[in-house]
């Protein structure tokens, strides 16, 4: 990572209110580095931390585990990553025509610029990067 990076990073309760504060939390956080809500990094983070966290909620909950959400500024990238105590439960894009579920990671994947899979020594990481644009700040 960059040298010039900075980390916002929080646990939350593995919970559906736990997601939803991750998100709104994580607006806030971009809102007081130059990242207005509803701009272009905003709206595509707002969306990624959503996801990642339902899917740590619903899918990579261990009962007593939080999950955890980090969101770094690099210099052309704002990344996010969320962690969580499910090693075996891996994120995929499932085909539209064919999953039950997994429409999520679509969004992901035409939301990111990249994003994948990292394991833990307990769990895994999620992580997802928007690119950021030329003189977004406000």
């Amino acid at each position: 990572m960059s040298a010039t990076a900075t980390t916002w990073a929080q646990r939350f309760s593995a919970t559906k209110r736990g997601a939803r504060l991750a998100r709104h939390l994580a607006l806030i956080e971009l809102a007081e580095r130059g990242f207005p809500l509803g701009g272009y990094e905003s709206e595509r983070v707002a969306l990624i931390v959503a996801e990642l966290a339902s899917n740590a909620v619903n899918h990579g909950r261990v009962p007593g585990r939080d999950f955890e959400l980090r969101v770094m500024e690099l210099e052309t990238v704002l990344r996010v990553e969320v962690s969580d105590a499910r090693a075996d439960k891996r994120p995929s894009v499932q085909p539209a025509h064919v999953a039950e579920g997994g429409y999520g990671m679509c969004l992901i994947e035409a939301t990111a610029t990249a994003w994948g899979v990292a394991d833990r020594v307990m769990g895994k990481t999620v992580w997802a990067e928007v690119a950021k644009r030329e003189g977004a700040r406000a």
